[in-house]
């Protein structure tokens, strides 16, 4: 089956975003105040962490890509049951704990730019995963995208 040019679209842009946070704009450095950089490398810390068990549960049906593979299972479990895209979510708080804690307003805003593209790599994606997954309706509505759902009762 041939990856649709949309696919492929989202994961060169991620990838440009990737290679653009790498690099460093001295203008827009800030000091952090070193007291909360604990905090800062604890997001980051957490977001590696999310990263690396999302990939475990996805085993065989982790792919780059925002279409689901052909065969593959929908995991609504783990850590899947916080969030719909834990592996954005950890990549997102690596960003903007690495981000801070080097003071580097460049990276924030590249951050920024990531949070944007997968807010839309995502909707496209959960197109996709409703087409083959009908159960993904009400998971979607249980979950939230990228950080837990809080249902408040009063």
């Amino acid at each position: 089956m041939a990856v649709p040019f949309k696919d492929k679209m989202y994961v060169m842009l991620q990838f440009l975003v990737f290679i653009a946070w790498i690099f460093e704009v001295e203008s827009l450095k800030f000091i952090f105040p070193e007291n909360l950089g604990w905090i800062a490398l604890f997001a980051a810390g957490l977001g590696l962490l999310l990263i690396l068990v999302a990939f475990l549960q996805l085993n065989t049906s982790l792919s780059p890509f925002p279409s689901p593979k052909r065969g593959a299972k929908l995991v609504t479990s783990g850590v899947f049951a916080f969030a719909r895209h834990p592996i954005y979510s950890g990549i997102l708080f690596m960003a903007f704990g690495i981000s801070f804690w080097l003071g580097s307003g460049y990276k924030l805003i590249i951050s920024l730019l990531l949070l944007v593209l997968f807010y839309f790599k995502s909707s496209y994606e959960e197109e996709r995963l409703q087409k083959s997954y009908p159960e993904y309706e009400f998971y979607k509505k249980e979950t939230g995208r990228f950080f837990p759902k809080f249902n408040w009762r009063i």
